[in-house]
């Protein structure tokens, strides 16, 4: 199993610099991961580090509070998409969704994927703020709004991914939608466990750290 390519390798620390961003597409080159994942301002940079391989770039909207205008948010996403960008990390609008105005949710969120048409678009639910019955809510609405994607976190709360989480989520999706599991994940046992239970995609920043512990541990 090419644990590589379910790797979004990510770096969305505010304070990363050019230069980390240019190891982070060095780093993804080397190991062939399915994409980097950066924030908006450094697509541009990405996509010409990376021009020349099949490695995508991904970025973040709405990122970390999801909780801007519609209208913001189609405008990040677009210019990205305009810049480079293969892939939109979306983040609901949970203040929305835990006030029960689920209508508002499902037009933010579908608004911005009419925009950006055939582009992947994978919804962040931060799932650390939600009960259980608030996780399969935001799935039946990631579903209605015809997203390619549940993510379960940011990283930038106060925990990240669970398998818990990730259970109650397939369930719901019943394979309609992709699932990417991201935050506090770490090791390759770990990222393997996800997979495990049916995540399409991992969203981490220790992802040469996996790499190389797979390459000399042979029961991977």
């Amino acid at each position: 199993m090419e644990l590589n390519r379910f790797i979004d390798h990510t770096l969305l620390s505010a304070s990363a610099t050019e230069a980390d961003v240019l190891k982070l597409c060095d780093d993804a080159l080397k190991y062939n991961f399915y994409s980097v994942c950066v924030n908006s301002s450094y697509v541009a940079l990405a996509k010409q580090a990376l021009s020349r391989s099949d490695v995508k770039v991904c970025t973040v909207v709405g990122f970390p509070l999801g909780a801007m205008s519609t209208e913001a948010k189609i405008f990040e996403a677009k210019n990205a998409i305009n810049q480079g960008a293969s892939e939109i990390d979306l983040v609901m609008n949970i203040g929305r969704l835990k006030s029960k105005n689920y209508l508002a949710v499902l037009k933010d969120i579908s608004k911005v994927k009419q925009a950006i048409g055939l582009t992947t678009l994978k919804v962040i639910l931060e799932i650390s703020e939600l009960s259980k019955n608030e996780i399969v809510k935001a799935c039946e609405i990631c579903m209605d709004a015809k997203a390619d994607y549940v993510k379960t976190s940011t990283g930038f709360s106060k925990s990240g991914a669970t398998l818990t989480a990730v259970k109650i989520m397939k369930k719901t999706v019943r394979g309609q939608l992709q699932i990417k599991a991201s935050g506090g994940i770490s090791d390759t046992e770990t990222a393997l466990k996800y997979i495990e239970v049916g995540v399409s995609r991992i969203g981490a920043s220790g992802g040469v750290e996996m790499m190389n512990n797979q390459l000399t541990n042979s029961s991977y």
